[in-house]
């Protein structure tokens, strides 16, 4: 896979490799410090629109400034302001479900996990909508692929699965098993939208969300946002949420059908809508507002072409307070999600700061809201403080330590691009070698910052330390990663912990010091490779970037 992905790019070694200054010794006990305070309970978990907010954007910014950075946010400051739509469920949501003349009421982050609506509207209230269920809800003209063929859904609930057809079979018309953005919730819920539907659930299994039924509560029975749009119901239904694998079962044994047999009917392109024989009833009441977040953009000029920019991206925010855990805990700190990766932004600005000046402006941007679906990176995007047709390359962070020193790395995804190249030779300096994605049908590339201004053509990685431990290898590195996801991944166990190993850091740092100096101080602008969905809309921004 390396090879292949090496010698498909347009860009040759001897063009990549442009020198740059000898990196740093970075001082790990500053970046553990960092995520330390960042964590911290007296941060409250970093929630957009929070008093954690406005601690979090004013300390880096004040980091920032501290290491040598100008303010590069709207208006001379060091902030852009994000415009948000921001949704609350005002009380306990009613939910039931009718099947075989027997009514099953429904708690909230028990068997069900509903959103507050983000369409706008001051409630929610839908009485008998009938539940269909409509496979992977994927419609894809491309691959001669619809689940929609025959069913009208107007007034009706869609019941969808998470992930894609490839999933469980591991090969087929959506690429295998690596996830495609037809698998991403974020999609089932804007089809629903464009089918008309009253609403949609998305059936919950760890293994193709990637995450167990904690990671789902947690992170839809809580304060909702989104960007602010023309016309939401475009993008949403009144009612988008989940629901638990047992419930589905039971729902389908309950109309005569075998869930099982129905998810492998769902893998071929012939399948067709199903009713259920089953209705929903929902009543809550919504809270919108338009709130105001913000991103924290700090800039180095560049001393020969600082109209070019490369940038270093990372997502300040978590999931605030939230529904307490066990030990009734309800900060959710966000510790390695992602203070860690604000932490290497930090440092790193630092380093940049007291170095000599690169020939290209590097740009420090620390995003909001990305766990409510990349809105500040999407902003930003859609409202570039620096023209994206002159951004070199976008160096995303997001958890980038290994969780002990690493013989590997790796990023999200599976993308061939130029800048993997890149990242695939500075990171052999240190004696690190590539490894693909361990998990490409979880979906992470669509799951981070850097999907923002990839689709938009720009090339973008989200970097990630690997898991072949030094100590344990693979195997080891894969069980704590396991661990990880299962018992802290956006529950309030994520938190810092002074007995972290730091033994990836001095590496990791320099491997992303090294490869943004040599973006930074080259004069090539990397591409995607020739066969990649991005390539075009890249291509099409040439002329901007002159020879």
């Amino acid at each position: 896979m390396k090879r292949l992905i090496l010698t498909t790019l347009l860009l040759s070694t001897a063009a990549v490799a442009a020198p740059a200054p000898k990196a740093p010794t970075f001082d790990t006990r500053r970046i553990s410090r960092d995520i330390e305070t960042l964590a911290s309970d007296a941060y409250e978990g970093r929630g957009p629109a929070t008093p954690g907010e406005e601690k979090s954007i004013a300390y880096i910014a004040q980091q920032m400034k501290a290491a040598g950075l100008q303010p590069a946010g709207d208006k001379g400051s060091w902030y852009q302001d994000v415009p948000l739509l921001k949704s609350d469920i005002v009380g306990t949501p009613q939910l039931s479900i009718t099947a075989a003349g027997t009514k099953r009421p429904l708690t909230q982050g028990s068997e069900i996990a509903v959103r507050a609506a983000m369409t706008g509207q001051t409630s929610v209230a839908i009485a008998n909508a009938p539940l269909v269920f409509v496979g992977y809800g994927v419609k894809a003209p491309e691959r001669n692929w619809d689940d929609f063929k025959g069913v009208d859904l107007k007034g009706k609930i869609m019941v969808v699965l998470i992930n894609d057809p490839d999933f469980d079979g591991g090969e087929g018309d959506f690429g295998g098993k690596a996830m495609t953005y037809y698998g991403r919730w974020t999609y089932k819920y804007e089809e629903a939208a464009r089918q008309g539907a009253a609403g949609v659930l998305i059936v919950h299994e760890s293994a193709p969300a990637s995450y167990g039924w904690a990671t789902v509560k947690n992170s839809n029975t809580n304060t909702m946002f989104d960007i602010v749009r023309k016309d939401p119901a475009a993008s949403h239904v009144p009612m988008e949420g989940w629901i638990q694998r047992d419930l589905a079962a039971d729902l389908f044994k309950q109309a005569g059908l075998d869930f099982e047999a129905a998810k492998a009917a769902a893998r071929k392109a012939d399948f067709r809508a199903i009713p259920l024989k089953a209705t929903l009833d929902a009543a809550y009441t919504v809270k919108p507002e338009v709130i105001t977040s913000h991103n924290v953009a700090g800039i180095l000029p560049g001393a020969k072409h600082p109209d070019e920019t490369v940038i270093y991206s990372a997502h300040w925010d978590h999931l605030g307070v939230g529904q307490p855990d066990a030990k009734g805990d309800r900060i959710y700190n966000g510790a390695l999600d992602n203070a860690s990766g604000v932490a290497a932004l930090l440092e790193l600005a630092r380093a940049y700061g007291s170095a000599p000046k690169p020939d290209r402006s590097v740009l420090f941007l620390a995003v909001t809201a990305e766990e409510k679906g990349l809105l500040g990176s999407e902003y930003y995007a859609a409202n570039p403080l620096r023209p994206l047709a002159t951004t070199a390359g976008v160096v995303n962070m997001d958890g980038p330590f290994g969780s002990e020193k690493t013989r590997d790395f790796s990023m999200y995804g599976i993308a061939k691009l130029d800048l993997l190249t890149m990242l695939t030779e500075t990171a052999g300096t240190e004696g690190r070698r590539y490894t693909p994605d361990a998990r490409p049908e979880a979906g992470l590339f669509y799951r981070s910052d850097h999907f923002s201004f990839a689709k938009r053509g720009v090339p973008a990685l989200s970097y990630s330390p690997g898991r072949d431990l030094v100590v344990g290898g693979a195997a080891r590195g894969k069980a704590l990663e396991d661990a990880y996801t299962r018992d802290r991944y956006h529950q309030p166990a994520d938190q810092y912990d002074p007995k972290w190993n730091t033994g990836s850091v001095q590496s990791d740092m320099t491997i992303l010091y090294t490869l943004g100096r040599r973006l930074a101080d080259g004069r090539v602008w990397p591409n995607w490779s020739t066969d990649s969905e991005f390539r075009a809309t890249r291509d099409r921004t040439v002329s901007a970037r002159g020879k």
